[in-house]
C-alpha cells in the first residue's frame, strides 16, 4: 500500500470524514476504531467508491498497549504509514467528584496516552525516512479555561495542542 493514512476514530464523525477525503484523493487507508462492524462497512464503501485499499484495524485505544499493537501489526503486514491522523477521542461530562476514576482514566488513555504513543512511535519512522505528516485533532476547548463538568476533557485537549506545537 502506498500513500497510506492511519486514522484513529475512523468509524464516525471527523475520523470518517478524514477517511473519505483521503480516499477521494486516491489515498489508501488504515482505519482504527473499536467498532469492527462500522469499520468493515466504511472499508466496503471507500473501496467501492474510490478504488483504494483499506486495512481495518479494530482497536480499543483505552488499553495501555494499543499503540504498540497497532504499530506491530502494521509492520507485520508490511504497511508503511505516510500520514498519522490522531482523531480518536472521548468526551464526557459530570461533576469531577461524581465521575468514576475509570471514566476519567479512559478519557486520558485515549485522548492523551494513545495519541502521545502513536505520535512518538510513528514520528521515529517519519524522521528516519525523511517524510510523513501528523495531524493531532484537538478542540477549541484547549484554548479556553476549563468549563464546569468537563475538567478532564479540557485538560486533555490542552495537552494535545501543546504536544502538537512541539512536534
Amino acid at each position: 500500500m502506498k500513500n497510506v493514512a492511519l486514522i484513529t476514530g475512523a468509524s464516525s464523525g471527523l475520523g470518517k470524514s478524514f477517511a473519505e477525503i483521503h480516499a477521494k484523493r486516491g489515498g489508501n487507508l488504515v482505519i482504527v476504531a473499536r467498532s469492527t462492524d462500522k469499520l468493515k462497512e466504511l472499508k466496503k464503501t471507500l473501496e467501492e467508491n474510490y478504488k483504494v485499499e483499506v486495512y481495518v484495524l479494530p482497536k480499543d485505544l483505552s488499553k495501555i498497549d494499543a499503540a504498540e499493537e497497532i504499530y506491530d501489526e502494521l509492520n507485520r503486514a508490511k504497511i508503511s504509514v505516510d500520514y498519522l491522523i490522531n482523531n480518536a477521542g472521548l468526551g464526557g461530562q459530570g461533576y469531577f467528584h461524581e465521575r468514576t476514576m475509570e471514566q476519567d482514566l479512559n478519557l486520558i488513555m485515549v485522548d492523551v496516552i494513545a495519541l502521545t504513543k502513536l505520535t512518538k512511535i510513528f514520528l521515529h519512522d517519519f524522521v528516519k525516512r525523511g517524510s510523513g505528516k501528523i495531524l493531532n485533532v484537538s478542540s477549541t476547548a484547549a484554548l479556553m479555561p476549563a468549563r464546569p463538568l468537563q475538567a478532564v476533557y479540557y485538560a486533555a485537549k490542552s495537552y494535545v495542542t501543546a504536544l502538537s506545537e512541539g512536534i
